[in-house]
């Protein structure tokens, strides 16, 4: 069982920290190959994406090495929240800063297009469609809190290590799907983005609602942490129905407004190739009647005059 760090405080957010080799070891990988790479491809990505990326990075170990990955298995609502950050924040921070972008810029001549081609098999194809991406990321918390997956997680450090890190892998290849900033397999509408994202709201409310109305979740393991302070158990596991619920679609509003912004761009950018065909097809209709031969041929008197 894990040890209770007390009861939660400003001083025990501060001072608490929680030992995750599994994550610590991968943020420090993933932070090293990232900043190899933005330094042999500069050009590939400003300042600023590559800021997003560290953001997401920090948030990564906040979530895991802070007072959060402390807390996440002894209060269900900081667990929530701990989901919450590997799902959907940082995934959407590490997104931004476009790392296919960066790491297909730093190979060589031969390895972009070993990249290229990898990018355009059928496999690719398929599990970067948006649609695929997103069934994967609505379906991953009703599996994870509604069967013995988060029971498991918070009783085995090899499941819950692995569970944290398929969390950010799910959530990057969402992001990455739906915001198409990275190179992919096939170029998509937004406007499917912005259809996939309204049924996503009536997904997560639901489970919303699940989680809220629902029985209590790994009540046998929390009965016994014996934890004499703070919320009940059913006070608990509704402050997280609400983070999961109210606070994800808080998160999701910068998430939404990309996306508008994406398709007002795309639509603009269509705009512009529409005219430039239409522009096309009025000079070759012009050039086709437009008169040939020498300019007194298309004169009837001269034209008589001369039997043409």
């Amino acid at each position: 069982m894990p040890v209770d760090p007390g009861p939660l405080t400003v001083g025990a957010l501060v001072q608490t920290w929680q030992l995750d080799p599994s994550s610590a070891l991968v943020i420090v990988l993933v932070a090293g190959a990232y900043v190899w790479c933005y330094r042999r491809g500069r050009d590939s990505v400003t300042p600023l994406q590559a800021s997003c990326f560290g953001i997401g990075l920090v948030l990564w170990a906040v979530a895991t090495v802070s007072a959060i990955g402390a807390y996440a298995y002894i209060l269900f609502w900081v667990r929530a929240l701990q989901v919450l950050l590997l799902l959907y924040l940082v995934p959407f921070f590490l997104a931004q800063g476009k790392p296919l972008t960066v790491l297909r810029n730093a190979l060589s001549s031969d390895g972009r297009d070993r990249f290229d081609r990898l990018l355009a098999n059928r496999v690719a194809r398929v599990f970067a469609h948006p649609l695929t991406t997103s069934l994967a990321m609505l379906a991953t918390p009703w599996l994870l809190y509604l069967t013995p997956w988060y029971t498991a997680a918070l009783e085995s450090e090899w499941i819950g290590a692995s569970t944290r890190i398929a969390l950010v892998i799910i959530g990057f290849g969402y992001f990455y799907a739906r915001l198409q900033t990275d190179p992919v397999p096939r170029k998509y509408s937004q406007l499917l983005s912005l259809l996939i994202s309204v049924a996503e709201t009536l997904g997560d409310g639901v489970l919303g609602l699940v989680i809220w109305q629902g029985s209590l979740i790994a009540a046998t393991y929390y009965a016994a942490l014996h934890r004499d302070w703070g919320p009940d158990q059913r006070l608990d596991q509704t402050i997280g129905a609400g983070v999961l619920w109210i606070l994800g679609d808080v998160v999701g509003v910068p998430f939404v407004l990309l996306l508008m912004r994406a398709l007002s761009r795309d639509e603009r950018a269509h705009a512009v190739v529409v005219d430039a065909e239409l522009d096309t097809a009025e000079r070759a209709v012009g050039d086709e009647a437009a008169p040939s031969g020498l300019w007194w041929e298309n004169d009837p008197q001269l034209r008589e005059r001369f039997k043409r």
